[in-house]
């Protein structure tokens, strides 16, 4: 326990020496969701998940999964290919009443072109001087479930996560989060809860300001050296359940909340102290072999310009639809989702691809 405090000491006098940030979006590339599955629900899985990817949406259903071994698989790619998420878990059981998972998650744009040796020593332009560099964000998430049988029904889960982001050469960051969840289920009911952040999420930032430093003159811009930056707690509440007809056809009616302390938010619930972004997702089912599912979320209120006045004209409620199918062949289970559907939303089209296989 002694070299436990001396670390946190050490923490503590870090951090009121560093420079401490709170940005209101901050290790955003967590936010966006693993599973086509869950994007093809919009993203509710607080309450619905029940496989492998339970490690990113709520830990403690990892405890759902029914063989031995699970391993999720996912590869996206946004803003017309230029970045790329990528996403690999795996989980097991440990004992009767308790799981294991391990989760990876990398968002990154990789190419980036640096143009500062693109003149050589005479002044003329040199493409072959053009060195190239990526941004990365990488999460490394350990997962635990464990459900207690005197409490009928619920199961307490939680994540252990590093944080590590690279922009090049330039700066870099490393960070240590902690994730808690909740599940309760009685009959064809479920009622989830995951606390994410809940002790502040940090990113330590080493910067590299000898190689910044003469850009940054040049183009009459601050140059901030070393800091932590902190993520503020959000809890994510949903309820799902579930249905039979006649054994042959199943539905899965979904509904998450996510509930952000951070100050006003473009969502649909909004005020000084929290704001709620409400979501919707369904699933259907044949025989538990082919799936088809949608999903609503992410509704905003954006104010339309006139091009010619550049005045705010009109304002409009967007949100995004999603859509997904799913099939199964043994131990197996493919799904596809594809993300805003008839350009509601001020974000682009998203196609994601996910593969699962027990064992």
């Amino acid at each position: 326990m002694k070299y436990f405090y001396v670390v946190c000491i050490f923490f503590v006098s870090f951090i009121s020496q560093a420079q401490v940030l709170t940005p209101k979006y901050s290790n955003e590339f967590l936010a966006i969701g693993v599973g086509a599955r869950a994007l093809g629900m919009g993203r509710t899985q607080t309450a619905a998940v029940n496989d492998v990817t339970a490690g990113y949406w709520n830990p403690s259903a990892l405890l759902d999964i029914r063989t031995k071994y699970e391993v999720s698989l996912m590869h996206a790619e946004y803003f017309a290919g230029i970045a790329k998420y990528d996403y690999a878990a795996f989980a097991t059981p440990i004992d009767s009443v308790s799981h294991l998972g391990v989760s990876v998650i990398r968002f990154a744009v990789d190419d980036i072109p640096d143009t500062r040796f693109l003149f050589d020593a005479n002044g003329a332009i040199n493409y072959d001087n053009i060195r190239f560099f990526s941004a990365a964000d990488y999460a490394f998430l350990l997962s635990y479930a464990r459900k207690f049988p005197k409490l009928k029904g619920l199961k307490l889960g939680a994540n252990v996560k590093i944080i590590h982001r690279v922009a090049g050469s330039f700066a870099n960051a490393w960070g240590f989060g902690l994730d808690v969840g909740a599940m309760w289920e009685r009959k064809n009911w479920r009622i989830g809860i995951a606390a994410r952040d809940v002790t502040s999420t940090f990113n330590t930032w080493s910067v590299n300001t000898a190689l910044l430093e003469q850009v940054y003159g040049q183009t009459n811009n601050t140059l901030r050296g070393n800091y932590t930056e902190l993520t503020l707690p959000k809890l994510s509440i949903g309820i799902a359940h579930s249905w039979r007809i006649k054994e042959t056809f199943g539905v899965l009616a979904a509904l998450d909340a996510d509930f952000t302390f951070d100050g006003e938010r473009n969502v649909l619930v909004k005020s000084g102290f929290t704001s709620i972004d409400p979501r919707i997702g369904l699933e259907f089912d044949y025989k538990k072999v082919a799936f088809f599912r949608a999903g609503v979320g992410n509704i905003q209120q954006v104010k339309d310009v006139d091009e010619q006045t550049n005045l705010y004209t009109k304002t409009r409620t967007t949100f995004e639809p999603n859509m997904g199918v799913g099939v199964r062949i043994n131990k197996f289970q493919i799904d596809y989702a594809l993300t805003n559907i008839g350009d509601q939303s001020e974000s682009l089209y998203s196609n994601v691809f996910s593969i699962k296989v027990g064992f």
